[in-house]
């Protein structure tokens, strides 16, 4: 078994077909029969169940997937630390929308003081981007404010985080000091685009109250969602961080739902055979840092109840 083998394994998981792995690897499709055969040989098992000229990958082969990522990503780092002497080390940092607009930028900049030869790279996309990422090892590490799925990911909770319904301050509901769900039910909302982990604790919550959601717009970007609370009237439900500017100046208001049922965590993430760096480590001390906000002290917020 050779970093070959599982080169060729990865590719015919992510295409689907022997014949298209073949094709991105310019290799021929007997070749890649044969590392696949190979590979079951060496260790007993079947990777792949073929039924009806299509591969299904096999338990086995999913344990497998999930080491041969790795081994791969660190071969690769390996050669190029040995083989290049100006080899600059990379750290891939995959956030969410609402991680990227609050605290990626300070995580970062506080890094690179701390390692000022490490080359950063970021991403930003939504709870389910960033796990797909890191199952594939196209980034080393995620800070994501949703839920993961997969069982080979390790999440840990570090920043204290927290949504809010949001309206613009000449909005009806600005005017009161109390909100029922009830009343939610008729207002047009704009949301987070589906995979949000944001969308999914709201959504979640409201199914489980059994309060329809009327939702007239979706986006993925905490600036256009604002724009349309302020310019359209619709209602929203973001992390407070993402609104501490307009709430400051008393352009939105906020309604918080004071059960605490939406509160939540930043979490950091990265795949359980994932080999844990210095700098890693350090890199998850500076998320540390970012601890509870206090942003909502003395300013006049609505409540909602049930």
């Amino acid at each position: 078994m050779t970093i070959r083998h599982l080169r060729i394994f990865i590719e015919v998981v992510d295409s689907g077909k022997m014949s298209t792995a073949a094709t991105k690897l310019f290799i021929s499709q007997p070749t890649v029969s044969q590392a696949i055969k190979e590979l079951e040989e060496y260790y007993g098992v079947l990777l792949f169940e073929r039924l009806s000229k299509k591969l299904y990958i096999t338990d086995k082969g999913k344990q497998l997937l999930s080491y041969a990522r790795n081994v791969v990503k660190q071969f690769d780092d390996m050669e190029e630390i040995m083989l290049h002497d100006n080899y600059s080390r990379k750290i891939r940092i995959g956030a969410t929308n609402t991680v990227g607009n609050c605290i990626l930028g300070d995580v970062i900049r506080v890094f690179n003081k701390q390692y000022p030869g490490y080359e950063i790279y970021s991403c930003i996309g939504n709870t389910k981007e960033i796990e797909d990422k890191l199952l594939k090892s196209e980034v080393d590490i995620g800070i994501v404010e949703g839920v993961v799925k997969s069982q080979d990911l390790i999440s840990v909770p570090e920043v204290n985080d927290f949504l809010v319904l949001i309206c613009s301050a000449d909005h009806p509901l600005a005017k009161k000091d109390t909100v029922s769900l009830e009343e939610l039910e008729n207002e047009n909302f704009i949301m987070r685009e589906q995979g949000s982990g944001t969308r999914e604790l709201f959504e979640r919550y409201m199914l489980d109250k059994g309060v329809p959601i009327k939702i007239v717009s979706e986006a993925n970007s905490s600036d256009t969602i604002k724009k349309a609370v302020l310019n359209s009237q619709y209602l929203a439900v973001l992390s407070i961080r993402l609104v501490e500017e307009e709430v400051k100046n008393g352009k939105i208001h906020v309604i918080q739902n004071m059960n605490c049922d939406w509160e939540r965590y930043f979490s950091v993430v990265y795949h359980k055979n994932k080999v844990l760096t210095n700098e890693l480590e350090s890199l998850i001390e500076v998320v540390k840092d970012y601890k509870h906000v206090d942003i909502l002290q003395g300013i006049k917020t609505g409540k909602l109840i049930q």
